[in-house]
């Protein structure tokens, strides 16, 4: 059960233990867990702890702390394997989002929330690496949508339940955390159990490695995790705060969601594979520069509601193109850079998380239309930054720059 399988040989395995098939069962798990959580998060908070715009804003931020030391992963593979570690991690992310209402007050939720985070985000810094490693590059854009699609799948399962049986059955927030939680504890210890430990074919540096040809990578993720955390935190509060969402009715617009990304996400990973990750990331800064801007618009122009819920799940769309960003590292990298470099980029990600959730929850009191309109701004500079991918990335060819600077001496 724990004895090494290369990657290679697992093709022999039925297709229930093969790598793929686990990335598939994880992709399947987490959100069970973490979505619960996000669904019920911003009214557990108002109406059990009475959070406002600064309180949901310093949650957030103790939130995205863990995600900001992901680098330490490098260390912790030193002596646990990348699977183990993940499915541990997935279990304490199951565990802690399980007793999440055990805790309605600002001290207990921060205090549950960072174990929380902890457990999600080494789960995804493992995850992500272990995808790249396992996944051939001809046909990872199609296969991380279809990966995207399972992860909506399992949530439309649990928002479905939460929507459809919440008032009629007179749930409340310990029993849905318990059972959410409790349920994605179980599939982590059945994944750590059932499946062999794989051997990607190639070893990974086990070392902190900063590469200057992965610059616009890491520029490139610094922005994602600035632009992600104003979704993240304030998109959902606001349909709460501004329009007065209940949980049932919250629930429902994820619904929406699920269905769309369920069918959307394959046809986007075979859009990365066609087009390229470069116009790919073009077009999807460039919409979520308007989206943001639109979101701002809400406040300045008292726009409605159903434009809220079309902005929102227009906004949910669009960042299901992120996979490009994962095949573009996946293109240029050395192979046995994707560990290190998969923790590096989940830091860098999170520099900004830390710091403007907090931040832009004071700014939230004052001006939420402000918010949307700094995430705007964010979004245009990653779009800026995204034409610098070359139209097809690769080892020495990682930015429009090398071109430009090989062709000189002949010019």
């Amino acid at each position: 059960m724990f004895k090494p399988v290369p990657t290679e040989a697992a093709a022999s395995m039925p297709l229930w233990r093969r790598p793929t098939t686990l990335l598939f069962v994880m992709a399947l798990t987490m959100p069970i867990a973490f979505n619960t959580w996000s669904a019920l998060l911003n009214n557990f908070v108002i109406e059990a702890a009475n959070f406002d715009g600064a309180d949901i804003g310093l949650l957030h931020t103790v939130r995205e702390i863990p995600g900001f030391l992901a680098i330490g992963v490098i260390a912790v593979i030193l002596f646990v394997r990348e699977q183990v570690l993940g499915l541990v991690s997935l279990m304490m992310l199951g565990v802690a989002t399980a007793v999440t209402a055990w805790f309605p007050s600002l001290g207990g939720l921060l205090t549950i929330t960072l174990l929380s985070s902890i457990g999600f985000h080494y789960y995804e810094t493992v995850n992500q690496s272990l995808q790249l490693q396992w996944l051939p590059k001809t046909r990872a854009p199609q296969i991380l949508g279809w990966l995207v699609a399972a992860g909506s799948a399992a949530t439309l399962v649990v928002y479905s339940l939460i929507a459809l049986l919440w008032e009629p059955l007179g749930l409340t927030y310990n029993i849905v955390f318990l059972l959410a939680g409790g349920t994605t504890t179980v599939l982590a210890i059945f994944c750590l159990l059932a499946y062999p430990q794989f051997d990607a074919p190639h070893p990974q540096t086990k070392r902190l490695i900063l590469r200057r040809r992965y610059w616009l990578y890491y520029a490139l993720q610094f922005m994602a995790g600035a632009r992600r955390q104003i979704f993240v935190v304030f998109a959902g509060f606001m349909m709460v705060e501004k329009f007065g969402f209940a949980v049932h009715e919250l629930t429902s617009l994820y619904l929406i969601n699920l269905m769309i990304n369920m069918i959307a996400a394959p046809l986007l990973g075979r859009a990365v594979a066609r087009f390229g990750e470069r116009q790919t990331l073009i077009f999807e800064y460039t919409g979520l520069a308007l989206v943001f801007a639109a979101y701002g618009g809400l406040y300045w122009f008292s726009w409605g509601v159903v434009l809220a819920g079309v902005l929102y799940v227009v906004d949910h769309i669009l960042f299901g193109l992120a996979l490009a960003l994962k095949t573009y590292f996946q293109k240029i990298a050395d192979p046995s850079d994707i560990a290190p470099t998969a923790a590096v980029a989940f830091t860098i990600n999170h520099i900004a998380a830390v710091v403007l959730p907090v931040t832009l929850g004071l700014l939230w009191v004052v001006s939420p239309a402000a918010v949307f309109a700094l995430a705007a701004c964010m979004a245009l500079i990653s779009l800026t930054l995204s034409l610098l991918i070359p139209r097809h990335p690769e080892p020495g060819n990682e930015t429009i720059f090398v071109k430009w600077r090989s062709a000189a001496p002949a010019e």
